[in-house]
């Protein structure tokens, strides 16, 4: 019989393994092409769905078909600009908080020093970027109240991108104006906490024979003597979950408007009902119910998911 061959345990494409510090990942928004003016949006995990579409794609094996695939409930309550954040020669030069902010958020987030009339007189300050700090009204969804803030990227020159944080300021920024239905996106976020676990559940190393010394979930060499040093790439106990992932290339098979009252979800386990916009995802997201998620335009959108097209019918419960 051959031996049996597996591939190495624990990527050190993540590494190190430890929990994070922020619930929303930072992004490197220049990497990212987005057609509307918002490369993201902020939304929460509500739940796993089963729902019923008709397949339209093109010499698909379903073709005009109504088959039961996975999705993911995130509702999008409305965003809000909390600052303007200026670069100069790709560092942090200044930034300026906007000139109405919500009396509740004052309660919860510290502020920074509030300028006059913040983009007229800093036009002409040559500054490289400009990007938006928005801040979630997540009290609409009665999941908290404390509102998460992140950096957001904008599409087009500097001159573009100011005039549409001027005509935004206190304002609501709904999903529709960022993401559509059919659309493709990168869903970035934490995965769910497990706390101090072993090497065989952390790293998948093999249980030793049950007749082993000093344990039979251990390593079973952690080095060689020489050198007399233990490796960081040896699999050790610790963290596990908590760590930022990514889901590349998820589609999205309905955008539900809060006005829509027949279409909204009611006694989602573990979150309770939706009452803002919500969009459906296909497949799985990472992290439980009520989870911040950062979606955001698709990095490098595949072919393979694009031609994708479902017809939705109904969520079955």
């Amino acid at each position: 019989m051959a031996q049996p061959k597996s591939p190495r345990k624990g990527s050190l494409q993540f590494w190190p393994r430890k929990r994070v510090s922020k619930f929303l990942p930072s992004v490197n928004w220049k990497s990212i092409n987005s057609g509307k003016n918002i490369k993201g949006f902020i939304g929460y995990k509500a739940g796993m769905f089963s729902v019923e579409v008709k397949d339209t794609t093109p010499n698909s094996m379903t073709k005009d078909k109504r088959i039961i695939i996975p999705s993911t409930v995130i509702e999008c309550p409305p965003m809000k600009i909390f600052s303007i954040r200026f670069y100069k020669n790709g560092k942090v030069a200044k930034d300026v908080l906007a000139e109405h902010v919500d009396k509740e958020l004052k309660r919860k987030v510290k502020l920074p020093k509030q300028g006059k009339n913040p983009i007229d007189s800093l036009r002409s300050e040559g500054y490289d970027d400009v990007s938006i700090i928005v801040y979630s009204q997540v009290k609409k969804t009665g999941v908290k109240k404390t509102p998460d803030l992140t950096e957001l990227g904008l599409t087009g020159t500097i001159e573009d991108k100011l005039n549409f944080i001027k005509s935004h300021l206190n304002k609501d920024i709904s999903i529709n104006e960022v993401f559509s239905q059919g659309e493709l996106v990168d869903v970035r976020g934490l995965s769910k906490g497990k706390g101090f676990q072993g090497p065989v559940k952390r790293f998948g190393i093999k249980l030793r024979f049950h007749k082993s010394e000093k344990g039979v979930r251990k390593v079973g060499s952690i080095g060689p003597w020489h050198p007399a040093r233990v490796t960081y790439r040896v699999p050790m106990a610790g963290q596990l979950g908590m760590f930022t992932r990514v889901h590349y290339n998820q589609k999205i098979l309905q955008l539900v408007k809060s006005e829509d009252v027949d279409n909204q979800l009611k006694n989602i386990k573990n979150y309770g009902d939706t009452k803002t916009d919500y969009i459906i995802l296909y497949g799985s997201v990472q992290g439980p119910a009520k989870r911040q998620i950062l979606l955001t335009a698709p990095l490098r959108p595949s072919k393979m998911q694009k031609k994708k097209i479902f017809e939705f019918v109904e969520v079955k419960k």
